[in-house]
């Protein structure tokens, strides 16, 4: 009988390997279904006894720190492998549901690097993205929903400044996602008194030129990542909305007074990660396309900034007119129509917001 640990390290490898970017461990009433996601597709790889997969599950969340005893609420975790001579980190989430234990694993290849010229789709929005992290302060704020790719963006970004423009960079991360020898990666540890508010008091100390908060998702990081713009940094960091104008009202939301929203944001970024035309298969590929190492997918943005932001702004005020600019809409669009994007992307993205 296969020992736990090296079913579990099978798992993680075969799922490397095939380079999906999720695990879904998902428990039914007779067994376990192990799924791996590629693109936007679930595919069933492998089922597995109740028992064993209990046994799998309280081996992933003993390596990722998690309680194991504790099977009534959610958790998530994080370690990493080395497959291969390649750092692999993981993402862990489990989930109680009707019959067991649900697991999550995110795969995140900690090597890869997207070069700054492939971060968008159309090489004039990453030459605009490129040309932002020329200012010497304000906030910049990405935005998209979980797995459109925000992270790796940011990361791209932050490599390429540190290299063409020589700026210190340093991070504050809960937890740190990608390891990299290019920025000073600081991860927040509030059993050790390292939470946002210290760790960037520490940091605004450290000299730094560009400062990257991982996620405003409170009150009280909202409120640090404007300070820390306001003392004359340029801080980079994520928000969860649906278009780059809502992240504008949800700085309003968490207590951000407008005119500090106003002296210190100086771009949003609303990012979907699409999927690309096969030339291969056309409209729908195989598991054996997906396995294959061809990239499929690439994203694509909607940039508030300037004049753009500016009237934005003062719409959410309640004063003027939306900034024109062009929209996700517009974006996705005109890659349908250059035959770079699949035509259900449209369907995926566009009319289920405006539903």
């Amino acid at each position: 009988m296969i020992s736990i640990e090296r079913l579990a390290f099978t798992i993680i490898k075969d799922a490397v390997r095939n380079q999906a970017t999720d695990i879904h461990i998902v428990p039914r009433k007779k067994d376990t279904v192990i799924l791996f996601r590629f693109a936007n597709y679930l595919f069933p790889r492998n089922t597995l006894p109740i028992d064993e997969c209990d046994r799998l599950i309280s081996h992933f969340k003993f390596i990722a720190s998690m309680d194991i005893g504790e099977k009534r609420r959610p958790q998530s975790g994080a370690y990493s492998y080395t497959i291969n001579g390649q750092s692999i980190g993981l993402r862990f989430s489990t989930l109680p549901s009707h019959h067991n234990e649900s697991l999550v694993i995110r795969i995140l290849p900690q090597a890869e690097q997207i070069p700054f010229y492939q971060i968008s789709l159309f090489s004039d929005m990453t030459r605009k993205m490129l040309a932002l992290l020329k200012h010497a302060h304000g906030l910049i704020i990405f935005t998209g929903p979980t797995g459109s790719g925000k992270t790796t963006t940011l990361y791209s970004l932050l490599n390429a400044t540190s290299h063409i423009y020589q700026r210190s960079v340093i991070t504050l991360e809960d937890p740190i996602e990608k390891e990299t020898d290019t920025v000073l990666q600081v991860q927040v540890n509030e059993k050790a008194g390292v939470t946002y508010a210290s760790g960037l008091k520490a940091i605004l100390r450290h000299d730094p030129d560009i400062i990257m908060v991982g996620e405003i998702r409170d009150a009280e990081t909202a409120k640090i990542a404007v300070r820390a713009a306001l003392t004359g940094h340029l801080v980079l960091s994520t928000m969860h909305s649906r278009d780059a104008k809502g992240a504008i009202y949800r700085l309003a939301e968490f207590g951000v007074n407008w005119l500090e929203i106003e002296q210190t944001l100086v771009a949003v970024t609303a990012q979907r990660l699409v999927e690309l035309t096969c030339p291969f298969c056309g409209n729908e590929c195989s598991l054996y396309c997906f396995g294959s190492g061809r990239w499929k997918r690439a994203s694509v943005f909607e940039l508030l900034s300037g004049k753009a932001l500016q009237a934005s702004m003062k719409a959410a005020k309640g004063v003027g007119a939306v900034g024109k600019h062009r929209t996700l809409k517009e974006v996705i669009a005109k890659g349908i129509a250059l035959g770079f994007i699949k035509e259900a992307e449209f369907e995926r993205w566009i009319l289920d917001e405006e539903g």
